[in-house]
Order: structure tokens, then C-alpha cells, then sequence
């Protein structure tokens, strides 16, 4: 038998204090734990002090839960915080689009999970109850998700039927065959002839790569972390992502807020027919997210695939579209002239609902926007495309990562789409 939803002031998790700091926690112990192990016996002093920035560490996170309560009342999730500065929060449960259910490491080893409402609109990067029990803050979920619909909140959550799995396998070589290949690529050649040529330049030339190898490998470690155990399942409410190594995270993508849609082919990923497809979404600015969320929010919708698998995935998100080129989607030959490394790669086309532009050198990319999405339509002409007779068209959306463009296009073919697009998009609007 499930709670119900408090209609009086309730608190979190007791143990949310211990969750908020679990971060800090470790930060110390890495700081304080060698310094003292490999001093000259215990230094008391210091000791003390490391003792006191994780007391406060410790009592910053009890205040902090002691000053939040939540109930749901008259339709709303209402939250008060602060205790300085008083906050008193209200969420319209009918602006609700999704719920994230997000588990840093610290609260998955005390069995909590955080809730991150995604409203309609710019949407509260605070409207979030950090933390329930694991178990209570699923039913949390289905409860609020019921009440946005307008159901009564006992309504079970809909079942959802799974899609696609990416093996880790996959990914972890993924992840591998990118900067630190390239990176290997480049370096053992440069190594060898400096060993014939120079051998007492080779410890230090070594020494400034491992630097660059270690923010290689961090690039990989975080990706990893974001995206292992990749799912996608479909649902009435959208897509629903869970992901995760350290922090895993559950997310949903509702129906109607995919800005745009962007598939990644880089070089070293072609011989295997793989390919990434991202999307971009409209939902909670970055400053209102706060800036360690934003790392952690995963663009993938499809980390590493086929093209069988971005294929059906793009066509759930976006019916109709389509990132394979038709005939005359090339710009005309004079554009080798300005873009001589990437023209073989740049196309553009346009359908009754979709812009699509692609572009790139090494890595290929194919940016799908649906017009019905479109905010404003510009083109731009800079020097040597205004002596070669070409255009670029942009369309941009509400979504905070990327914009299509129509490069170099004919002007003649780029005054036809200026001309076209807006009619386009106004009927989009209204299918």
C-alpha cells in the first residue's frame, strides 16, 4: 500500500544531510587522509581542523534540512527553503512534463534518489526533492505524474516498453577509439623520431604528453560515467533514458519538447558503422540547473548505434525525418572554393516539416530540426561567399545546444527557402 502525497508540511529523507555532503566528504578524506598518512606521525592540529571543515560540511546539509519542507496541495508541489534568505516555491503540477530520478553515488549507498521536476517553459532548476527512500521516491514520481495529468494520484504509472540496450562493450571502445587514438596516433610517431634524433628530448617531451593523455582519459571517465548501461524505452509520456556508472540517472524525454535532433559520424567510428544521435531539448536554462548539473546532463539519445538503430530512433522523436540526403541537396560547385575540405560532406534539404543541414570534415554531422519548432529564420553573407553567390539560412529553435544551417547555398535557391520557410513552419504549428 503507497503513501499518499502529504497535503501538510513534510521534511526529506533524515538522512539527506549525509547524501548532500557525501561529495565533500570524500573531497576531504582524499585531502586530509594522505597528508596525515604520510606526515611524520599524526599532526593533532591539523587533525582537528579536518575535523572541523567536515563537521560544518555536515551541519551546513542538517540546516539544510531542517529549513525544507514539501507537501502537495491545490494542485501544486509547494517547497519552502532557506533559512536566511526564506524561499517558498510553487509548482503548477499541470505546467509538469517529466521526472528525473537522479541517484549520485553518496545516496545510492544510503538508498536515496533525488526527484527533478521538468516543467513546460524555462521551467525551476530548484523544483526538486533531495532526498526520498529510493522506493518512496519512485512512488513520488508516479504520484505527481498522475496528479499533472489530471488523474486522481493513485492511478498506476504506464508501462513502458523497451527499445534499445547499448552494450558497454561498445561503448567503453567507443570512448576509446577518439581522443585517446588520436592522441596515440599522433604521439608514437613523434616519439621514434625524436628517440633517433634527439634522445635526451624524450623524457620531457613525454612528461607534457602525459598531461595531455590524463585530460584525455578524463574526457573518456566522464563520458563513461554518464553513459554506461545505456536504455531507451518508450512510453506514452516519452522517451525514457536511464544511465550511469557512479551517479545513475533516469530521465524522460516528453513528446513535443525535442528541438532538434543531431547525428554524429566521427572518422575513426566509421569502419564500424557506428554513429551517435543527440538530441536537444528544451528545458531548464544552465543557470538555473546550476553549472555541476549541466555536466552531468547527457545530450546522447543514442550514445554509440548503427544506423539501423538511429534510423528508428529518429523517426519515434521526429516521424517523417530523414538524414539521408536526396538527389540535389548539395550546394553548387563553386562552394569547394570557400569550404574545399568540408564540401563534400555539406548538404541541405528541406520537407513540409523538417530543416535538415549537414556538415563537417572529419566528423560528420546532420542536424534535423522540426519547423513547427522554429523561433526565427536569418541567413548571413559574409566576403567571399557575397563574390561567389552563395548564402547561409539558419533556422533557430528554443533548444540551448545547437541551430540547423543551409550552408552556401545559391542565392537564387536561398531567397526560395527564406521565402518558403516561414509558411512552412506556420503550417507545421498547426498539424
Amino acid at each position: 500500500m503507497s503513501e499518499e502525497l502529504p497535503s501538510s508540511w513534510a521534511r526529506l529523507h533524515p538522512l539527506s544531510p549525509l547524501a548532500r555532503a557525501g561529495a565533500a566528504l570524500v573531497a576531504v578524506l582524499l585531502v586530509a587522509g594522505p597528508r596525515q598518512l604520510l606526515g611524520e606521525g599524526i599532526d593533532g592540529t591539523r587533525a582537528v581542523l579536518d575535523a572541523v571543515v567536515a563537521g560544518v560540511v555536515l551541519a551546513t546539509g542538517a540546516v539544510s534540512w531542517l529549513v525544507t519542507r514539501w507537501r502537495v496541495s491545490e494542485g501544486e508541489l509547494q517547497l519552502e527553503l532557506g533559512l536566511l534568505r526564506r524561499q517558498s516555491l510553487r509548482v503548477p503540477l499541470v505546467r509538469l512534463q517529466a521526472v528525473d530520478v537522479v541517484r549520485p553515488l553518496a545516496a545510492r549507498l544510503l538508498g536515496l534518489s533525488e526527484l527533478r521536476l521538468v516543467l513546460a517553459g524555462s521551467g525551476s532548476g530548484k523544483a526538486r526533492l533531495s532526498f526520498l527512500a529510493h522506493g518512496r521516491a519512485m512512488q513520488v514520481r508516479a504520484q505527481l505524474l498522475a496528479v499533472g495529468a489530471g488523474l486522481h494520484e493513485t492511478t498506476p504509472e504506464a508501462t513502458e516498453q523497451p527499445l534499445t540496450r547499448v552494450p558497454n562493450a561498445r561503448l567503453i571502445a567507443s570512448a576509446l577509439v577518439g581522443p585517446p587514438a588520436v592522441l596515440v596516433a599522433l604521439v608514437v610517431p613523434v616519439l621514434v623520431v625524436l628517440a633517433v634524433v634527439e634522445p635526451s628530448s624524450v623524457g620531457p617531451v613525454l612528461t607534457s604528453l602525459a598531461t595531455a593523455g590524463f585530460g584525455a582519459f578524463a574526457v573518456v571517465l566522464r563520458r563513461l560515467n554518464v553513459e554506461m548501461s545505456f536504455t531507451i524505452a518508450d512510453a506514452p509520456d516519452g522517451l525514457r533514458l536511464r544511465s550511469g556508472l557512479l551517479q545513475t540517472r533516469a530521465e524522460t524525454i516528453p513528446a513535443g519538447r525535442v528541438q532538434g535532433v543531431r547525428l554524429v559520424e566521427p572518422l575513426l567510428w566509421r569502419p564500424f558503422g557506428w554513429c551517435r544521435l543527440e538530441v536537444d531539448v528544451a528545458q531548464q536554462r544552465e543557470h538555473e540547473v546550476g553549472e555541476e548539473d549541466v555536466q552531468q546532463l547527457s545530450s546522447a539519445l543514442l550514445p554509440v548505434g548503427t544506423r539501423e538503430q538511429a534510423d528508428a530512433l529518429l523517426a519515434l522523436v521526429l516521424p517523417g525525418a530523414s538524414t539521408r540526403p536526396p538527389p540535389g541537396a548539395q550546394p553548387p560547385r563553386r562552394a569547394r572554393f570557400k569550404a574545399p575540405l568540408s564540401y563534400r560532406r555539406l548538404a541541405a534539404w528541406c520537407t513540409e516539416d523538417h530543416l535538415v543541414g549537414r556538415t563537417g570534415r572529419l566528423e560528420v554531422r546532420t542536424v534535423v530540426v522540426p519547423l513547427a519548432k522554429a523561433q526565427s529564420i536569418r541567413w548571413s553573407q559574409g566576403p567571399l561567399q557575397r563574390r561567389l553567390r552563395l548564402v547561409t539560412v539558419h533556422v533557430d529553435t528554443a533548444g540551448r545546444r545547437w541551430s540547423v544551417a543551409a550552408r552556401d547555398r545559391d542565392e537564387d535557391d536561398a531567397d526560395d527557402l527564406l521565402v518558403r520557410l516561414p509558411d512552412l513552419a506556420r503550417t507545421a504549428r498547426l498539424r
